[in-house]
């Protein structure tokens, strides 16, 4: 009995030994894992992760792209909903934690992103550089992804050290992305202090429908980045159009930045747009559209979708709303 008790006793001590030793490696892995991805060597965080973790073939790597993930990139619904009914979650992560709506987002896939959201997916997951499903629908301009996310409750706004849709969408010309945000409530005067404000964005990206959205919901057309006004952004780019656009809304046209420089100042020599602002300069402005803007303020952005229902004739209510 003695020598059984040993042997039981010496069994039960190698398999706390083992269990130890295992959690001693899991944990030692996970930090080696951890600090590869602060290092920003994340290809060799996923060859340990993949290399000396059994989860490919028991649970839905977090460090390789699942079939969940590949489905959803190539709009291939049938699968996507195939998988689903198998039981894979549908918010696995890779080790970016991008999920497998952000790749159907991406990919403007728009009836797997249903299906996913269907399922239970998450619309505000965030990868490791914060950037969300709506991000992704705003960065290929896919407004009806978009609008799928936002009425699942996605968040129109993210915060300022995230990767902003407004932002992107306003700097590669979506403006029905732009539209979809603005209805849903994000704030048109956003500032992201390396990015300024959506409007900054549009002049320096000279994208017109996009400032003119912007502008018409009531953006700040004096708040850029910094001192910088989008009227400065929009003269360095000599995009003459966009600084008649900002002008026409009341722009101001002596405004100077941390140089101490006027818009006239950092457009080109010579170029259309100082030729314009040195005109303007000497022209007199309307009375009819000193008092649009004097209007327009004492309205409020809060309340500028209520012109419509003030009652003056429709032609005056239009150009009250630059229409």
């Amino acid at each position: 009995l003695e020598d059984g008790d040993r042997c039981e006793s010496s069994v039960e001590k190698s398999i706390l030994a083992l269990f130890c030793f295992k959690l001693f490696v899991k944990i030692s892995l996970n930090l080696l894992t951890y600090f590869y991805i602060v290092r920003g060597n994340r290809k060799e965080a996923a060859r340990i992760s993949a290399e000396f973790y059994d989860y490919g073939q028991r649970h839905s790597s977090w460090a390789d792209r699942s079939p969940l993930h590949d489905a959803a990139s190539q709009g291939r619904l049938l699968a996507v909903r195939t998988l689903i009914v198998q039981g894979h979650n549908v918010n696995v992560l890779t080790i970016d934690h991008v999920t497998p709506l952000h790749e159907a987002c991406l990919g403007n896939h728009v009836a797997c992103a249903r299906a996913l959201i269907e399922a239970g997916a998450n619309v505000n997951a965030s990868t490791i550089d914060g950037v969300s499903p709506l991000f992704n629908a705003c960065s290929v301009g896919s407004v009806t992804c978009a609008e799928l996310l936002l009425e699942n409750g996605a968040k129109p706004q993210t915060l300022v050290y995230q990767p902003s849709p407004i932002h992107e969408a306003t700097s590669k010309g979506h403006y029905g992305c732009v539209e979809a945000l603005v209805t849903w409530g994000t704030d048109v005067d956003m500032d992201i202090p390396h990015l300024g404000t959506p409007l900054y964005t549009a002049c320096v990206c000279q994208e017109l429908e996009c400032a003119r959205k912007l502008l018409r919901e009531g953006a700040n057309v004096q708040k850029g980045r910094s001192l910088d006004s989008p009227l400065h952004a929009a003269a360095e780019k000599d995009c003459t159009a966009v600084v008649k656009l900002l002008l026409d809304f009341g722009a101001d046209i002596n405004t100077r930045n941390m140089e101490y420089q006027r818009p006239v100042d950092v457009a080109p020599p010579s170029s259309l747009t100082e030729g314009f602002l040195l005109l303007y300069e000497a022209t007199p402005r309307l009375l009819s559209q000193m008092c649009r803007q004097c209007i327009r303020t004492c309205v409020g952005r809060d309340r500028l979708h209520l012109l419509a229902h003030l009652p003056l004739p429709n032609r005056l209510q239009r150009y009250l709303k630059y229409q």
